[in-house]
């Protein structure tokens, strides 16, 4: 028997089954977009509960990546983890919803992207520096896991930066151009937050703080705009 000929006439037996199919896809689509959303609220929350519970941690002084060391340092290393696996699943949400549009091809591999980095510093912890943890002191070089985590952390900002410089595309497409201008502001804050304090490790702790709390905004900022906003590429393709 012809299977698809088969499915085709329980399709025509049900007439609401084609309508139920695609409310679940775009039920599925909204819950990836959610995790992205979350991500970055989440992820800066748990940072800013240890600012001022981790002992002997000065946010002024020290970047947030030192908090993955420590007696509490899983808390931070889990962080990391759970917001790269956020941004993966935000960039399955973004895939279902954009592609084959204006930035639905590059926007989602670079969000996906930023997700792997975010996993891979929180694999490979950073090494002490600035005074934390107190008493513990600084190596004269970095250590393999350290450079993999300093390399990982400028990975990250660069296709963070990269993502939100395509989404730029996204939003001229639909005419809206403060969105495009918020786009593109952030990704070059992104990279002057990194570039500019990297000759002075405490401008650097601020800095950096700075280009995460603007960058990881953004990005979960955009993916509220996208459940905000009617899918009408998922009504184009279903006609």
């Amino acid at each position: 028997m012809d299977l698809s000929h088969q499915s085709n006439q329980q399709l025509s037996a049900d007439p609401l089954g084609g309508e139920r199919v695609q409310t679940q896809t775009r039920s599925l689509t909204r819950i990836l977009l959610l995790c992205g959303a979350i991500a970055g609220p989440l992820f800066l929350l748990t940072v800013l509960i240890q600012d001022y519970t981790v002992p002997g941690f000065d946010p002024r002084l020290q970047p947030l990546s030192l908090l993955s060391l420590g007696e509490w340092g899983w808390v931070q290393m889990g962080n990391f983890v759970l917001a790269g696996v956020l941004n993966l699943l935000y960039a399955g949400g973004l895939w279902r919803r954009l592609h084959p549009g204006p930035s639905g091809t590059w926007g989602p591999l670079l969000i996906g992207a930023y997700g792997l980095g975010l996993i891979a510093v929180g694999v490979f912890r950073t090494d002490p520096a600035n005074g934390f943890p107190p008493g513990v002191i600084a190596p004269t070089g970095p250590s393999w896991h350290g450079a993999i985590h300093a390399l990982g952390g400028l990975f990250i900002f660069l296709v963070l930066a990269a993502a939100l410089a395509v989404f730029v595309r996204y939003f001229l497409a639909r005419k809206e151009r403060w969105w495009a201008f918020y786009c593109l502001a952030s990704a070059v804050l992104i990279l002057l937050s990194f570039f500019g304090g990297i000759s002075n490790p405490v401008l650097m702790a601020r800095t950096l703080r700075l280009g995460t709390l603007i960058g990881w905004m953004a990005a979960s900022v955009i993916a509220i705009k996208l459940l905000c906003t009617p899918d009408t590429t998922q009504q184009t393709r279903d006609h």
